[in-house]
């Protein structure tokens, strides 16, 4: 019996990518490094400091800073995003997920945001959906992150639930793989090829409706 629902944030409920890219493109010009959205898919569902390292790496300059100045380096891109997500409104919610939120209240069932991104909580109050949710996983209190499955474990018990009793929602492969590690019905969102792992896959968020989620993760 399925009593949650677990989402990650990008890509999922609402689209911020674009924000990250042109902030990570930003940062990355200033350090003389040069990104395009191809190499961006590879920063989808890491943390900051994972996808900083792998722009020093793609640019060769992957010991040419000290920890304390990635830090200040990854502090200055998310300061940028930060300004540029101030834009974000309802709108901005992916097609589909305001009526998956609201029938998945209406249901009685838990939802938990299992997000990489430390700013979920600002994102989702400009999106008015905080009061929808019953908990947010504190991406800073995690020993590992995705595909590490502990985020979809700790929302799991963030909601009094057991793993079995949730179901996950993910775009990116690292999240499909934490949810089927933390041994949750995972729900990808994506092109059959990049979501083949997952036990459920729809390619736009417009198709995820709660019966069909629920239907699926029952058989």
């Amino acid at each position: 019996m399925i009593k949650g629902l677990i989402f990650d944030l990008d890509g999922v409920i609402t689209d911020t990518a674009e924000y990250h890219y042109l902030a990570w493109k930003s940062l990355a010009k200033k350090m003389g490094i040069e990104m395009d959205r191809e190499f961006n898919e590879q920063l989808k569902g890491i943390s900051r400091m994972e996808s900083l390292d792998l722009i020093l790496k793609h640019g060769n300059k992957e010991n040419d800073y000290s920890e304390e100045e990635k830090i200040e380096l990854a502090t200055q891109k998310n300061e940028e995003y930060k300004e540029s997500i101030k834009q974000i409104t309802p709108n901005d919610l992916l097609p589909g997920i305001e009526q998956l939120l609201k029938d998945a209240k209406e249901k009685g069932l838990g939802m938990a945001l299992a997000s990489a991104s430390k700013n979920g909580p600002e994102i989702m109050k400009r999106l008015e959906i905080e009061d929808l949710f019953d908990g947010v996983v504190d991406p800073a209190s995690l020993s590992a992150g995705k595909p590490d499955p502990e985020i979809f474990v700790k929302g799991a018990e963030m909601l009094g639930l057991d793993v079995s009793e949730c179901v996950g929602l993910e775009d990116a492969e690292a999240g499909v793989e934490a949810i089927n590690g933390a041994g949750m019905f995972s729900v990808g969102v994506g092109s059959k090829d990049a979501m083949h792992k997952a036990d459920f896959i729809v390619e736009d968020t417009k198709d995820l409706t709660l019966d069909v989620i629920l239907e699926r993760a029952s058989k």
